[in-house]
Parts: C-alpha cells; structure tokens; sequence
C-alpha cells in the first residue's frame, strides 16, 4: 500500500512516468484497448469489494453503488473499447483552394503525464471515469483517491496495483492538502483533473497556472430546480425526491433548492413529502439511505437546520453521521443556506409567480453546474436554456444527464473547467495536431516572388 508517500518518492515516481512515455509505449491503439480491457476485467473480479467499500464509507445499498458508480464506469469502459479505434483515427478535413493540391488532418495526440484527483461523494466513480479517458488518449496517469473516503481510496489503490505498473498508472494515498501541493510545486504534469470543491479548484488552478498547466475543474454550485404552473407534479415530485436526497444528497448536481410556482406549492410539497415517507419510510435512519461522510460536514449540515422553518423532517444522529431528507421553507436568501452549496439532505423550497422572479434568485448564485426544469410548455423550457448559464441539465427530470457518455458533463464559470465523459473524455486527455500535406506533381508560381500583377489572382482565391 503506497499510503504516506515521501517527497523524494514522489518525485522518482513522476519522472518515472516521464519516462515510460517518452518510450512511446502507450501510442498505440493496441496497448491502449489492452490496458481498458484489463481494467475492466479486474473491476469485475472486485466488484464485492467496491460494494463493501462504498457501503463503509458512505453506506450506499448495492444498488446505489451500481447505479451511481460501478455501472456508469462500465458503460464508460464499454463506449472506450467499442470506439477507441475510430477516435484514434487523424479526422480529414477540407483545405481551402489557395492550399491546393493540399491535404489537411487533424491528429490526435496524448498529453504526456497527467495528475487525477477525485472526491469523496462518488469516490470510485469519480476517479475511474477519467483515468479511462486518460488511458483512451494515451497517456500515464497518477490518480490520488480522496483520503475522506479510506475504503474505497484503499480498493482503488488495489484494483490499480494489480492491473497497471507504477511507471504507467499508479494510485497515491494520503493527505490530499500535503501531497497534491508536493507534487504540483515540483513537477510539471501535463494535465491535472480536479473533481471537489470550488476554493480547492481555485488553489489547484494556483498552482497549474505557475507551470502553465493545464486544468480541468469538475466543482459545484447552487443547482436549481423550478418546477412550472403546467407540470405533472406526481412524476416532478418522484424524480425531485430521488434527485435531492440520493447518496443522501451528496451530489455535485443534486437539486441545491426548488422554486415552485405559487399555484402548485403546497400540492407539490404534500406530493415531495408522500415520496420522501414512501422512499426512505418514517424512520429513513433504517432505511437504504446513506450517511454523511464525516463528522465536519455532519455539523455544518446541522447548523443549516436553523436558517429557516423545517416543513419534513430535520433529525440526526451524531454517532451514525444521520441526517434524515428534510424541506424548508421561510429560509431568507441571505442566509449561509442560500449562499453556500448545501451538498447534503436538506432542500429549501421558494415560491414564485412570474418567472423574473427565479431568474432574480438564480443569478444570486450565477453559473450552477447543473439546472432542472419541471414543465410541459416549450416556451418556457427554451426561456430558461437561452437566458441561463449553466454546465448541464434536466427537462422534467433530475441527475440523469450525468449517466449519459453521449453529451459532455462539465461546469461553466465557478462550476468547473473542460468537460468529459465518452469521447470527450478522448478529447479531454489529448491535444490536436493539424497537418497539411502537399503533392509535388503541382506546384504553382503564385507563392513565389516577383509578385508584380499577381494581387488579382490572390484575390481571386482568398476573397474578403
């Protein structure tokens, strides 16, 4: 176990890397489907294990752990190895006459190195899915678990040992606030992909942008969800439900807080609380729900439970790290609830009439990672898509476009830098190169000097 790594360790480790790249070893398209097919193989054989893990560190249900983490990591895998081959490919694209008789790719090469540091609300996941779009692209990889989540840092660390050499892709274990600095300050990667908290975005950006590295930031924010005059509450209330309070709300695109149009509030809120009784029962305590991850964020949960007047629910438990799923409502919007990003079980709720009235409280807290909208009326969906910024989102439904590798999840502003999933994942961990050639069975006198009465033919091929 690589648990507590020295300085100098660290250092030989990177440039080890270094190394093993500058080889040429992971250029080709048969190393790198070999490589995601062993990874795929060994978080088969280990699948218990993450369950454990996962269940130990955050007390997800199999099923959870599944759903939100193992099985999207597969269908990542899945997509990588199905079309690793046609992402490979140099993409022909057109060459202007002027060029002619020109040919022009554009190639898709590795970045080198690259540093993965993942979070603690979906730790296996969250890790996983880049390194196999850093792997996709060709690259070595240091991957650092978050250390909030011990078990499953622990089965990660495992699952890569087994399958990968150190000089290729390794996991490093430990305090995050010590080793990321250590090794940022000293060595330059290629890439660094954050996925955590906006103020430790904003140091990682810090200190990439000494050594003119590049980042992509995978933060958070306030997401909104509003919920229109002309919807279908049963199914808006379910899939509310099911969005705010799985992984007992710690979800980087959970629903933050609900606007609700005044002449459906109380309908819908009566509907939230029969799916809250119906998910998770009267004692959700002994229900498949999950814990707080640790004792710090426990009690600043719970401070949150006093900014306002709790409608449902409200009680914890301080030795099972429990907070059960909980509305408010009467929560001014100056209070720390509505400024900070709740990222646990409790939801408050606002009312409004007229649609100026969400963009007014939205923008409070611009550029969310993610924004759900519940209605059937075409025209007010395209009024939000326009007239707001944020990374993804929902029509009539919560977190879903997360497990789609299809589209690009990612931030906009203070919610994050670059995007991934799929081929943009591909995209992500390499860079493009643009190439001309030309044939030698023509060549035309126009480049050349003297250029006396040549403007007109100039003109003629690049015209304004």
């Amino acid at each position: 176990m690589i648990a507590e790594i020295e300085s100098s360790s660290l250092s030989t480790l990177i440039s080890s890397q270094r190394g093993f790249y500058n080889s040429k070893a992971t250029l080709t398209y048969r190393f790198r489907i070999e490589q995601l097919k062993k990874l795929k193989q060994v978080i088969r054989i280990h699948e218990k294990a993450i369950f454990d893990a996962l269940e130990k560190d955050l007390n997800k249900h199999e099923f959870e752990a599944y759903g939100t983490e193992v099985g999207i990591v597969y269908e990542e895998l899945n997509l990588a190895i199905k079309s690793l081959k046609k992402w490979m490919k140099p993409e022909r694209v057109s060459s202007p006459i002027a060029l002619f008789p020109s040919r022009s790719y554009i190639h898709k090469d590795p970045l080198g190195c690259v540093l993965i540091v993942g979070p603690w609300n979906y730790p296996f996941q969250l890790v996983i899915n880049p390194l196999i779009g850093a792997i996709a692209g060709g690259n070595c990889a240091i991957i650092k678990p978050s250390e909030l989540a011990p078990a499953t840092a622990q089965i990660i660390e495992k699952i890569i040992k087994e399958t990968f050499q150190p000089e290729y892709i390794v996991a490093v274990t430990g305090d995050g606030a010590q080793l990321i600095p250590e090794m940022m300050n000293k060595n330059r990667f290629d890439l660094v992909f954050f996925t955590g908290s906006i103020p430790v975005g904003y140091a990682i950006a810090e200190m990439a942008a000494k050594k003119l590295t590049p980042v992509i930031l995978e933060l958070g924010g306030k997401s909104p969800c509003v919920v229109d005059k002309d919807v279908d509450l049963h199914h808006a209330a379910k899939r509310i439900v099911w969005g705010k309070f799985t992984n007992a709300g710690q979800t980087c695109v959970a629903p933050d807080y609900l606007l609700v149009h005044n002449s459906r509030k109380d309908e819908l809120l009566s509907l939230i609380k029969k799916y809250i009784l119906q998910f998770y029962s009267e004692h959700p305590i002994k229900a498949d729900y999950g814990r707080i991850i640790n004792k710090r964020r426990h009690e600043t949960l719970k401070k949150y439970l006093s900014q306002g007047d709790i409608l449902l629910g409200g009680r914890t438990d301080d030795d099972e790290l429990f907070i059960e799923p909980t509305l408010m409502i009467n929560v001014p919007l100056s209070a720390p609830l509505m400024h900070d990003e709740i990222f646990g079980p409790i939801l408050p709720v606002f009312g409004f009439d007229n649609y100026e009235e969400t963009f007014a409280i939205i923008n409070r807290n611009p550029n969310p990672l993610s924004f759900y909208l519940f209605t059937k009326n075409n025209e007010v969906e395209q009024l939000y898509i326009q007239n707001l910024a944020f990374g993804g989102g929902c029509i009539n439904n919560t977190l879903v476009h997360l497990g789609n590798p299809c589209i690009p999840f990612g931030g906009v502003g203070n919610s994050g830098l670059g995007h991934y999933h799929g081929k943009y994942s591909f995209d992500s961990f390499t860079r493009l190169k643009s190439m001309v050639k030309t044939g030698t069975w023509f060549d035309s006198d126009l480049y050349y000097a003297p250029f006396k009465n040549k403007i007109k033919m100039a003109r003629m091929f690049l015209r304004f």
